[in-house]
């Protein structure tokens, strides 16, 4: 970026590269690594400043999203598997949620975390075929302390990314499609008026509420609005249309990065928490922010 951005600082950096389609990545603070996946191989990855990357975990159950919990364990959505599953310390992986009253989910997305928590997830129902779903629409839910699973929303067609305002009282969420169904989905090209990004009132008790449009993001680029991230001035970043969109807590677009592939998810890391990486169709990327990232709770 040229010395004129208000938000990125110097260039983006390859990390990593030769994967399919990069997702889910995750700053570690113990040893500055960055955990993510490749949905494509179902293979979770871990990359370090050091070693490179290596194999984190393989058969992942085609995981997405990921973030931590209040005791820095990995928490992800893992799509075919139709969970949230927890990985604890010695590598063994549990089931938190995979259904919501007695229904099996559809096909987990996106996670974050409440300074509570609380972890908050997205499910859409599009890619799960029609006759293998239990649930009869898409949603956003939440898993309270002690494991009750609760629906938030079920208003949106395709709930994707989603993330906290700084003080958590605001839940983004984004829809990529209006279609709950692969076969209508928009064809590439077609210019898409059902990417935005939706924002939610949070309650104490965990509940949202009065779900309006923060962004409308609508285009025909390759790219629909995916991950999200925050920082500590209530920017949202946001993956969509070829690159990232950084929106303003007022919801108009500040600045927008341009990537060499379309980009799914992004995390905030670095001991100062300005390093943001981000997962593209083959590779692990880097840059420099001006402003730290939201903390993830526990962390």
């Amino acid at each position: 970026m040229g010395n004129g951005s208000t938000i990125f600082e110097g260039e983006i950096e390859t990390l990593a590269d030769g994967f399919q389609f990069t997702e889910g990545p995750v700053w570690m603070p113990t040893d500055g690594s960055v955990i993510f996946v490749d949905i494509r191989t179902h293979t979770t990855y871990r990359w370090s400043p050091d070693g490179g990357v290596a194999v984190f975990r393989e058969n992942n159950g085609e995981a997405n999203g990921s973030t931590l919990d209040l005791q820095g364990r990995l928490v992800t959505c893992e799509m075919t598997n139709r969970r949230i599953s927890r990985t604890e310390p010695d590598g063994s992986v549990i089931t938190l949620a995979d259904r919501f009253q007695g229904k099996r989910l559809s096909r987990t997305n996106d996670i974050v975390g409440r300074s509570d928590g609380i972890l908050y997830f997205t499910d859409p129902e599009m890619r799960t075929p029609k006759e293998e779903r239990e649930l009869d629409s898409s949603g956003v839910y939440y898993i309270t302390p002690d494991g009750e699973v609760h629906l938030g929303t079920n208003e949106l067609p395709y709930p994707n990314g989603i993330a906290f305002s700084p003080d958590e009282s605001l839940l983004y969420v984004s829809n990529s499609r209006l279609a709950t169904s692969v076969e209508s989905a928009e064809p590439e090209g077609v210019f898409s008026h059902h990417r935005y990004i939706q924002v939610y009132d949070v309650a104490a008790d965990g509940s949202i509420s009065n779900g309006r449009k923060f962004a409308d993001l609508s285009s025909a680029e390759p790219g629909v609005p995916d991950g999200m991230k925050v920082d500590t001035a209530g920017n949202v970043f946001c993956t969509a249309n070829g690159g990232v969109y950084v929106i303003g807590p007022d919801g108009a677009t500040i600045e927008f990065l341009k990537t060499p592939e379309v980009t799914a998810n992004l995390a905030f890391g670095g001991d100062d928490r300005r390093d943001v990486y981000l997962t593209t169709s083959t590779t692990l990327l880097r840059i420099r922010v001006k402003t730290p990232g939201v903390k993830i709770p526990g962390t």
